[in-house]
């Protein structure tokens, strides 16, 4: 007998707390560009010797409000970290939700320092736990993506693997997903003059560019040579992979772990263009493929004539 409501599936679960993960980064990345992971008198958990500071939009409580939000994600990944032990999903999926799980105290803990003793240094943060910070939350993100898109869902195979396949309609709605995140991360990322780097543009890059990096992921984890031909699955994997770390490196250099002098600046503008080329390119490699491979066909069917 289920205690959850029908409505209720892992799938959904999923999507949910890797959602708000999402959130989370975009809301730490705002609260440090706003110079509100200072406020609160440099203490954690209480906020200027409260629980609750004064509602209203202010360092204290945007420093407060990204707390909660940040407690309330976590508790969501405890919860479906648990859910994997005690559904039948992949064992990728499980051990993906399990790290998860492992390195949040770490995420919590650097948090922690970065608000109080990394508060306390003169000039604000040190480059060292808003490093460690970044990283951490980027890695929880990748794993959350691991999770939602190893799910088990009706409709869709399996590969001897334990992990999932799409078919060619998902890959190209994943694609463009990854495609369309990106070009929007472009816009307010630093590397691209357009607009202003203020703490919103900063806030909107990240959002914006982990929809790119969770639509690559899922080019990377979900395009199987079962479903569509074993060059074209090869050919959009190797681009999704490429496109993956050079956007990973980038989400990087968006924050200050570096100086940003005129070289860093050419190595953002340049990986940011193989992020594109990369994912527009994956993008293109799909746009042919309509149908799966005709059994025996091996690695010549599942694409259709570039032509129509």
């Amino acid at each position: 007998m289920s205690y959850r409501p029908s409505w209720l599936t892992f799938g959904r679960y999923a999507a949910v707390t890797t959602a708000m993960t999402t959130i989370l980064v975009a809301l730490g990345v705002y609260t440090s560009g706003t110079g509100s992971g200072l406020a609160c008198q440099a203490q954690w958990p209480l906020c200027s010797d409260q629980l609750i500071p004064t509602l209203t939009i202010n360092p204290d409580f945007i420093e407060w409000f990204h707390r909660v939000w940040a407690m309330v994600t976590g508790f969501l990944i405890i919860g479906l970290a648990g859910w994997t032990w005690i559904d039948d999903v992949p064992r990728r999926t499980r051990i993906a939700a399990t790290l998860a799980v492992v390195i949040l105290p770490v995420q919590i803990l650097v948090g922690a320092v970065t608000v109080t003793i990394g508060g306390l240094v003169p000039g604000g943060y040190t480059v060292s736990t808003h490093a460690a910070h970044l990283i951490v939350a980027l890695t929880i993100v990748t794993l959350l993506g691991v999770v939602l898109l190893g799910r088990t869902d009706e409709g869709t195979g399996r590969d001897g693997g334990g992990s999932t396949t799409a078919g060619p309609r998902t890959l190209r709605i994943a694609a463009g997903a990854g495609l369309g995140g990106v070009l929007l991360g472009a816009l307010f990322s630093r590397a691209v003059p357009l607009v202003t780097y203020s703490p919103g543009a900063q806030a909107a890059f990240y959002l914006w560019s982990l929809v790119g990096f969770l639509g690559l992921l899922a080019l990377a984890l979900r395009t199987p040579a079962t479903t569509i031909a074993d060059q074209t699955a090869r050919r959009v994997r190797t681009l999704a992979a490429v496109a993956l770390a050079a956007l990973f490196v980038t989400l990087l250099l968006g924050r200050d772990l570096v100086i940003y002098p005129g070289f860093w600046e050419s190595v953002n503008r340049l990986l940011l263009a193989v992020v594109v080329v990369a994912t527009a390119a994956a993008r293109w490699t799909l746009a042919g493929v309509d149908r799966p491979p005709e059994s025996g066909s091996g690695s010549v069917g599942g694409t259709a004539s570039r032509g129509e």
